[in-house]
């Protein structure tokens, strides 16, 4: 132990060596075991002991930055803010408030407060640095569980044909569909390599993973089995797979259950705000101490003016949790998938009108020219940052609706085509040759090119790289041009699958199955995601329909009443409490807020972030179109 810690001190930089020699023992304190164990269970790169060392170096800085910028806070502000600090405390905590101490001296006071706080910093830090370990591990087993049941699938499909664990395991970690029980079977031959032995990398693996569950017993029984017979490890792998899929089903249940409750939820955090602005510009007249103003480092305001931006600021903040939590509860087997920007400026503007990642990337030039214009047009800030956004993100959102509906479009013709040439495969026809027939005598619409270029490639002699498998290689390219995430978790196995020597009819009756079991239940998350789109954008329309009311009705009549108010002497009422000019902007503002979130979590919900610019740029221009042709604003 101690040579392998000198052999890592040494390859560390200036300030991590530091850290190291100073903190590095608490690794070894009974205070972190369980820590160890999140280490081992979250995988990460970052040694141990030096992972405790740079959070207690972290916590240590932490600590003392806040002990001394308290400290001097509290020399440095005026007497009186600190006196009636003070007195709240002395008359607010038990038996403090019954104890009459002396008056202590100012400094003292603040050394007290700055050791207490400089204290709590130091342990918040230590705890986050804990909890991040957990966490993580946490998240992997998430990944984990999701992902294993495809992989065991994939393992039964490649046991036809090899009872090789070392080349089935490498198969499934060579697949990215497979994400985090793909690093865990890469781990085990990692280890594998090193020490020689496959049953002892796949014990290692088994001890720490965090799935201690599902993938730990997985394994071992994995290896009992393989060291029997074919037959056996086929067998088990096949009701392994039935086992886990009925559980993955009840995790998709408990997700979509969660998904109800935050939908009940964003309606009524998203509705709140805009009430209680209404409830607070209807009682400012019969409250004059709302309309008290307040000093702040970007200018006077009053207690209501505050408090109508402090919930646009809420609504924000609500609007992108919702919709990062509705990303974090879409199964990972059916996550959206992932575009990438062409590394050139000339590739990036061709690829624009299919592509949102280049889209996203173009549109920011007709976005900042737009933003450009409207204000040259004297249009108020608030506007120009809305019709920006609005400029930007509804081109580049529907791009990626286009692109989604031709993804879509081409998944269900590749469910048609995997039948097709599972029929001519069954019947004994070599594969190519299947491919070829089914190529001439269908027409696959958006998938038809795909589909040519696949049987032109397997009806090659060699390939580029003469060392690939013409088959492999042609697959590869096929999953390539399809592009989307249903065809990398179906024709992607069939690569290895025929690599690996298995029964070619009994692959394709696999995937047969397995297309079109992931197809529906895409359909089906598909169907149940609309509901929470249109919950979405019924609160959008619900809160633009009840602003828009409001300024109508009853905002010009407690105007009136304010101005009652201000010809009558005596009265209780504030006579400036109600300016229809600033109400109205500020029920505007906090409309549009709303609307951008209700975006957010409709787009989030439907097809992913770039869609959810779509939703929030179009209500954004809606509600810009009511407010100002009704002549709200």
């Amino acid at each position: 132990m101690t040579s392998v810690r000198d052999g890592l001190y040494d390859n560390l930089g200036a300030l991590d060596r530091g850290l190291y020699a100073l903190f590095s023992r608490h690794a070894d304190e009974q205070a972190h075991a369980t820590d160890r164990q999140h280490y081992r269970a979250a995988g990460v790169e970052t040694s141990f002991d030096l992972y405790i060392a740079r959070v207690y170096g972290l916590a240590w800085i932490v600590g003392l930055l806040v002990a001394t910028a308290l400290f001097a806070t509290a020399l440095l502000v005026p007497s009186g803010i600190t006196a009636s600090v003070l007195d709240v405390l002395g008359d607010g905590v038990p038996v403090v408030n019954e104890v009459h101490a002396p008056a202590v001296p100012r400094f003292y006071v603040a050394g007290g407060f700055a050791a207490f706080v400089g204290v709590a910093g130091r342990w918040a830090v230590l705890r986050a640095g804990r909890l991040y370990l957990s966490r993580r591990a946490t998240a992997r087993r998430a990944e984990i569980e999701r992902t294993l049941p495809g992989a065991v699938r994939y393992l039964r499909v490649l046991a036809s044909g090899s009872s090789d664990q070392r080349e089935m395991l490498q198969q499934v970690a060579d697949q990215e569909a497979y994400g985090a029980t793909a690093d865990a079977f890469q781990r085990i031959l990692n280890k594998a390599a090193l020490t020689g032995n496959l049953d002892e990398g796949i014990t290692t693996v088994a001890r720490d993973t965090p799935s201690r569950d599902v993938l730990a017993p997985f394994l071992l029984k994995l290896r009992e089995h393989a060291n029997q017979s074919r037959d056996s490890l086929e067998g088990y792998l096949e009701m392994e797979g039935r086992l886990l899929s009925q559980r993955q089903q009840r995790a998709h249940q408990r997700a979509s259950d969660y998904m109800e409750l935050l939908a009940e939820l964003f309606v009524v955090m998203l509705v709140f705000p805009a009430l209680a602005v209404l409830i607070l510009t209807v009682a400012s007249v019969f409250s004059p101490a709302l309309s008290t103003t307040i000093s702040t480092p970007l200018g006077t305001v009053t207690y209501r003016g505050l408090l109508v931006y402090l919930a646009v600021a809420f609504v924000l903040v609500v609007g992108l949790a919702t919709a990062l939590t509705v990303a974090a509860l879409r199964p990972t087997d059916h996550a959206m998938p992932t575009y990438r920007r062409p590394a050139t400026v000339g590739d990036t503007l061709r690829t624009a009108h299919t592509n949102p990642a280049s889209a996203a990337a173009v549109c920011l030039v007709p976005a900042a020219l737009a933003v450009g214009v409207l204000w040259s047009l004297d249009y108020s800030p608030t506007n120009v940052a809305l019709l920006g956004y609005a400029v930007y993100g509804i081109p580049v959102g529907a791009v990626a609706s286009r692109r989604a509906r031709l993804d879509d479009a081409k998944d269900r013709e590749i469910q048609d085509f995997i039948h097709a040439v599972s029929g001519h495969v069954s019947l004994g026809l070599p594969f190519p040759a299947a491919v070829r027939r089914v190529a001439e005598d269908v027409d696959f619409g958006p998938l038809q090119p795909d589909v040519e270029a696949l049987a032109f490639n397997l009806g090659l002699t060699t390939s580029v790289d003469e060392t690939d498998d013409v088959r492999a290689a042609a697959l590869d390219r096929f999953v390539g041009r399809v592009g989307t995430p249903l065809a990398s978790q179906t024709v992607g196995l069939v690569v290895g699958a025929l690599s690996a020597g298995s029964n070619t009819e009994k692959v394709f009756e696999t995937l047969e199955t397995e297309i079109g079991r992931l197809y529906h239940e895409r359909k089906e998350l598909r169907s149940q995601l609309m509901v929470y789109v249109a919950v979405g954008w019924t609160t959008a329309l619900l809160v633009v329909g009840v602003v828009v009311a409001v300024n109508a009705t009853v905002l010009d009549g407690f105007s009136q009443l304010s101005g009652v108010a201000e010809s009558t002497r005596g009265t209780s009422l504030n006579p400036d409490a109600i300016d229809p000019a600033r109400d109205r902007e500020r029920f505007y503002l906090v409309t549009q807020a709303t609307v951008l979130a209700c975006g957010w979590f409709a787009g989030m919900a439907s097809r992913g972030k770039y869609e959810s610019l779509l939703h929030s740029g179009l209500l954004v221009a809606v509600t810009y179109v009511v407010f100002t042709g009704l002549g709200v604003v």
